[in-house]
């Protein structure tokens, strides 16, 4: 009889987010096998949704209140608080692509309402954050949002100001001190898929900028600007972040989370599983159902999938991926490396993915079911 069981999916991109997935596998668990246990883990990556999963997985508050948005327009946004003490932010909650619709003018918007997030979870208790980096509207390398947190930045003139895209090479001067202080018993944690260096053809501006509406000359001023910032935080603030790897994530927010908040970059899922405690989650546990939209050999560079076997295959627990597609450049013994058992994907026909999306809620359920049904089969329960 299987006791416990697992279930700990990333958003199936463009159809499910995680915790619908999270939701139509356990349910399919509770029908097929309903003696068994079912622990359920949404992941997010730090992006949209991120604050979402972590409340879903642990319980905790989501705290609303009122911030600068990425045009320093006053907006409604949010953090989560989680039983542990712990802050969840989402910068997506306030400085998201979405919240700009289609005024993409990536060299006037701000970071700074996600420090207001920040130092409202901090000035209400908060010793540790989780900052999400994903779906950013800036390229302010966080200075915004530092702003926000007490750094001051100063002209040519030795004025404050509070530097945007444009203006980041109007920086003369850094004082982070009054941040410094602030953050003094706070460790932030920053979650980070992505290894782009602040600048250059690989950074923030080139790559992410033309999504946020730079044309050429636009990712050239940016760059330009993130590039002084660089070197003057290196004097200031005697820390060099230009070529730390995500240091280019959300328009720098990585280089400035890092240089500003003391931040430590690490993989999404890394901090997920950490955060949710997983490794202990897995005493006991029969099997672990994980998925993604798109099962591919990208799935095993530090993606959720790969994050979960690897933990998995420590602890001798099987790994089931249920995924939108597999790929056929799946190798199948890295799979086995991995710690991966089997993957299926839920669409049974070969359609479009503009046909294949709208049913994906009812095809997961119907593959999960049929895979808890050959496990009863082969002797499991």
């Amino acid at each position: 009889m299987m006791k416990k069981i697992i279930v700990i999916p990333d958003s199936f991109k463009g159809t499910l987010s995680s915790i619908q997935t999270a939701d139509i596998m356990t349910a399919a668990v509770r029908e097929e096998m309903p003696e068994a246990q079912v622990v359920s883990v949404p992941v997010a990556d730090g992006g949209e949704g991120t604050v979402d999963a972590f409340l879903y997985a642990l319980g905790g508050e989501r705290v609303e209140i009122m911030v600068k948005g990425p045009f320093f327009d006053k907006i409604p946004s949010f953090y989560g608080l989680l039983p542990s003490g712990t802050a969840v932010v989402e910068m997506a909650a306030a400085a998201g692509l979405p919240l700009v619709g289609k005024r993409r003018e990536v060299g006037k918007t701000t970071t700074y309402g996600v420090g207001e997030l920040m130092r409202h979870a901090v000035e209400n208790g908060a010793k540790h954050i989780i900052l999400g980096l994903g779906g950013s509207s800036t390229n302010d390398g966080a200075c915004g949002a530092a702003a926000a947190m007490g750094v001051k930045f100063f002209n040519d003139k030795d004025e404050e100001f509070i530097p945007v895209g444009s203006t980041l090479k109007d920086i003369c001067r850094i004082d982070s001190s009054a941040c410094a202080e602030f953050l003094k018993d706070v460790r932030v944690t920053v979650m980070c898929d992505i290894e782009n260096p602040l600048c250059g053809p690989n950074g923030a501006a080139a790559v992410f900028g033309p999504q946020k509406g730079a044309d050429a000359a636009m990712v050239r001023l940016l760059d330009d600007g993130l590039s002084h910032l660089a070197a003057v935080v290196k004097r200031d603030l005697g820390m060099d972040v230009a070529d730390i790897p995500g240091a280019g994530a959300a328009g720098g927010m990585g280089a400035g989370a890092a240089a500003f908040f003391g931040g430590k970059l690490i993989r999404g899922i890394d901090v997920v599983l950490e955060t949710v405690h997983f490794t202990e989650k897995l005493h006991e546990a029969d099997v672990v159902f994980t998925g993604e939209g798109c099962f591919d050999s990208q799935s095993f560079m530090g993606k959720v999938v790969s994050g979960v076997a690897g933990r998995a295959k420590q602890m001798n627990v099987p790994v089931i991926v249920v995924a939108g597609a597999v790929k056929a450049d799946t190798d199948r013994k890295k799979m086995e490396e991995a710690g991966i058992s089997a993957a299926f994907s839920i669409n049974r026909q070969a359609v479009p993915f503009s046909e294949a999306a709208p049913k994906s809620a009812d095809n997961l359920r119907a593959v999960m079911g049929n895979i808890l049904k050959v496990l009863k089969l082969q002797g499991m329960h």
